[in-house]
C-alpha cells in the first residue's frame, strides 16, 4: 500500500463494528460488489497460484479474481498436501495485501476429514486425521462430547493450513434414505441432528465467540435439504423438487434454530424448490418467505446468508455442466436472479463470480446502496472478528506437526472403531480368535496380517470376511455422476455371491453404510454383520478380532425393502414400514468375550 499512515480499520484496538464502518466508507462500488461472491479456486500441486485458468474446475487465475474483481472470499477445491495448501494461502494473501485496500482473503473448504470424496462435496485428504462420516459421529456413545472434540481437531488442522471458514456442518435431517447427501448429516433423528450441529459449532469456534483461533462454520442447507423427491439431489438440474407430503417443514427447520442459538454466524440455503406447499416454487436462494420471512424475521438470524454454489451462472466441473441451479427463475437472466436473491435476504453467492452485475443493479437504481452495504457490513465484520487483518499469514511448517498428527489420527481412528455397529452375531462368531483362517474380499489382506491366516478361497477358510458398500445405481448423466443415488437394495448378483460364500463357510459382512442399505437379503445368510460409516481396513480388522469393540448405535432406520422406501413420505423421519433395524439398534461383544475369558479392550 502506498500510504504511510494506515487507515483506522487496521487498528486492532477498535471494535469490529468501528473498523467495518471505516473500511466500508472507503470502498468503491466495485470493491463492495466483490465481497458478495465466494467463488471456487484451485491451486497448483506445489501451492503456487494459477498462471492460466484451470480447465477441469473452470477456475480463473487468482490475479483475475482477487486483483481485478475485488473478491476476497475463496473456496479452495483441491490440494492434498497441507504444507502446499498453507503456502498457497500465504501467496493469495500476499496478492490481496497488494490491492488498494489490502482486505485479507477468507479461505474456505468443504469437508476433508471423512471417507467420501467428490468434487462437489469435499475432498478427503490422507494427510489429515480421518473420521467416520457424520452419521457415524451420531452413532458414537457420548456423541456430543465426541463431536465437539472432533470439530476442535478439525479446527486446529484447518488453522494450520489457513482455512478460516468450513462449509458445514450439515443441519439437514436424513429423513429420505435415498438422498445421496445423507452421508454428510448427523442422521435421521431431529433432536440428535440439532444437538450435534451445536456441538460441532462449539468445537469449530474454539471459544465462546469467533476470534483469531476460530474457524467459522457455514451451517447448511436452510430450510433443510433432506426431503428431496425420491431422494434425487437438486445438484442435478433434472431434480429440483423438494417435497413435504407429511407436512414436516417445521421439523426440518428445528436444527437451524438450535444452530442459531449456539452462535451460528453463516447459513447456506439449499438448491431445491418447494413443491406442493404455500411457499413459492422458487429455489430457496430466491425464496423471500423462507429466507427473509423465516430465517431473518422469525428466527432472528442477522448473520451471513450465502447461497449454495452456482445459482446465478453455470460452470463446468471436469467437463460436466454444473448449474445454474436457479429453479423457478430459469427464464430470467443472471442480473434478475441476483436482484431476486438480494431481495430475498441473501448476502453472498457461492461459486459465482460476477460482481459487475451487482454494480449494474446499484448504478441503475434497482438495488439501493444501503441494501448492498448491509451485506458487505456482515461480511467485513466476520473478517475482523476472525482476526484476519492481524493474522493473515500462517507458518507452513506448522502443518508438519499439526496436520495429521499422531494424537489427532489416533483420536479419529478410535471414533472410526467406536462408531461401528454390531447388527448380527450368530453363535458369538465375533470376535475371531487369532490365527483363524480367513478368506477376504473388499478389505486388504495385509490388514489382517498378524491376526489371521489369509487363504485364497472360501473352501480353505474357517471364516469369510466380506466388505460391502451400501448400494447405489450408476447414473453418468449430469451432476449425479458425482454422487451415489438410486435404489438401496443389493443386486441379484451381489446377493447370490454372498449366499454362495455363506453356504460354504461362516461369513462376516462389513457394510459401509454411506446410505441406509437394505440388508435383509445379504444379512440372512451371513453369520455376523458389522456396519461402519467410514473406517480404514486395519481399524475394521481390529473390530473383527476384538482388539476394538463395536460401540455404535444406528443413527437411522434400515428399511426392510424398496417397496417400504417408495411408500414413505420423504420429509418424515422413521416413516418406512417395519424397518429391518431401527435407529438406536446395536449389539455388543461382551457375551462372546466373557465366554473366552477375555477382557474388553
Amino acid at each position: 500500500m502506498s500510504t504511510t499512515v494506515r487507515p483506522r480499520y487496521f487498528d486492532p484496538a477498535l471494535s469490529a463494528e468501528e473498523r467495518t464502518e471505516d473500511l466500508l466508507g472507503r470502498m468503491t462500488l466495485e470493491e463492495k460488489a466483490g465481497q458478495l461472491f465466494h467463488p471456487a479456486t484451485v491451486m497448483n500441486d506445489d501451492g503456487t497460484l494459477l498462471a492460466e485458468p484451470n480447465e477441469d474446475y473452470a477456475a480463473p487465475t487468482q490475479q483475475d479474481v482477487v486483483a481485478d474483481r475485488h473478491i476476497t472470499h475463496l473456496h479452495l477445491m483441491n490440494g492434498e498436501d497441507p504444507y502446499a495448501i498453507a503456502r498457497f494461502h500465504n501467496r493469495v494473501q500476499e496478492l490481496a495485501e497488494s490491492t488498494r485496500l489490502g482486505i485479507p482473503i477468507t479461505l474456505s473448504t468443504d469437508p476433508r476429514h471423512g471417507f467420501f470424496s467428490s468434487p462437489t462435496t469435499g475432498q478427503t485428504i490422507d494427510a489429515l486425521s480421518r473420521w467416520p462420516e457424520h452419521p457415524g459421529m451420531a452413532a458414537l456413545p457420548d456423541a456430543e462430547r465426541r463431536v465437539a472434540e472432533y470439530a476442535d481437531i478439525v479446527r486446529r488442522e484447518y488453522l494450520a493450513m489457513g482455512f478460516r471458514v468450513a462449509l458445514g456442518p450439515m443441519a439437514d435431517i436424513f429423513s429420505e434414505p435415498r438422498w445421496s447427501r445423507g452421508f454428510g448429516t448427523f442422521g435421521e433423528d431431529p433432536a440428535t441432528v440439532a444437538r450435534l450441529t451445536a456441538a460441532f459449532l462449539t468445537g469449530l469456534r474454539g471459544g465462546p465467540e469467533l476470534g483469531p483461533d476460530s474457524v467459522s462454520a457455514v451451517v447448511k442447507h436452510f430450510p433443510g435439504g433432506g426431503p428431496q423427491l425420491k431422494g434425487n439431489d437438486a445438484h442435478d438440474l433434472r431434480y429440483p423438487e423438494q417435497v413435504y407430503p407429511g407436512d414436516g417443514r417445521a421439523l426440518h427447520i428445528k436444527p437451524f434454530e438450535q444452530a442459531i442459538a449456539a452462535g451460528a454466524t453463516q447459513i447456506m440455503t439449499y438448491y431445491g424448490k418447494p413443491v406442493g406447499t404455500d411457499w413459492p416454487e422458487l429455489a430457496f436462494a430466491f425464496n423471500k418467505p423462507v429466507v427473509q420471512g423465516i430465517l431473518r424475521d422469525k428466527l432472528g438470524f442477522d448473520g451471513i446468508v450465502i447461497t449454495d454454489w452456482y445459482v446465478i451462472q453455470g460452470t463446468t466441473l471436469h467437463g460436466i455442466p454444473f448449474g445454474p441451479n436457479s429453479y423457478g427463475l430459469e427464464h430470467l437472466p443472471p442480473l434478475e436472479r441476483i436482484a431476486t436473491a438480494l431481495g430475498a435476504g441473501v448476502d453472498q453467492f457461492g461459486g459465482d463470480q460476477c460482481p459487475e452485475l451487482v454494480v449494474e443493479l446499484v448504478e441503475s437504481g434497482r438495488v439501493p446502496v444501503a441494501r448492498l452495504d448491509s451485506s458487505v457490513r456482515r461480511l467485513l465484520q466476520e473478517k475482523f472478528r476472525l482476526g484476519l487483518f492481524e493474522h493473515r499469514y500462517v507458518d507452513p511448517e506448522r502443518t508438519r506437526t499439526v496436520a495429521g498428527s499422531a494424537p489427532f489420527r489416533s483420536t479419529g481412528r478410535k471414533a472410526q472403531a467406536d462408531s461401528t455397529v454390531l447388527l448380527k452375531n450368530t453363535g458369538n462368531l465375533l470376535p475371531l480368535a487369532e490365527g483363524t483362517k480367513v478368506y477376504t474380499e473388499g478389505i486388504a489382506p495385509e490388514a489382517l496380517h498378524g491376526r489371521a491366516e489369509v487363504v485364497p478361497n472360501p473352501a480353505q477358510a474357517d471364516v469369510a470376511v466380506l466388505r460391502l458398500h451400501a448400494p447405489w445405481r450408476e447414473d453418468p448423466n449430469g451432476m449425479t455422476a458425482f454422487f451415489h443415488g438410486g435404489d438401496l437394495d443389493f443386486t441379484p448378483d451381489q446377493i447370490a455371491h454372498v449366499q454362495a460364500i455363506a453356504a460354504e463357510v461362516p461369513t462376516v459382512l462389513l457394510v459401509y453404510l454411506e446410505r441406509p442399505a437394505i440388508l435383509r437379503e445379504v444379512e440372512l445368510p451371513a453369520t455376523a454383520v458389522v456396519a461402519d460409516f467410514g473406517a480404514e481396513d486395519d481399524v475394521l480388522a481390529e473390530i473383527v478380532f476384538g482388539d476394538s469393540t463395536p460401540q455404535g448405535r444406528l443413527p437411522f432406520d434400515l428399511p426392510i425393502s424398496m417397496a417400504a422406501v417408495n411408500a414413505h413420505p420423504e420429509d418424515v423421519p422413521f416413516s418406512t414400514k417395519a424397518p429391518l433395524h431401527r435407529h438406536g439398534d446395536g449389539l455388543a461383544y461382551e457375551t462372546a468375550l466373557a465366554a473366552e475369558g477375555r477382557a474388553r479392550p
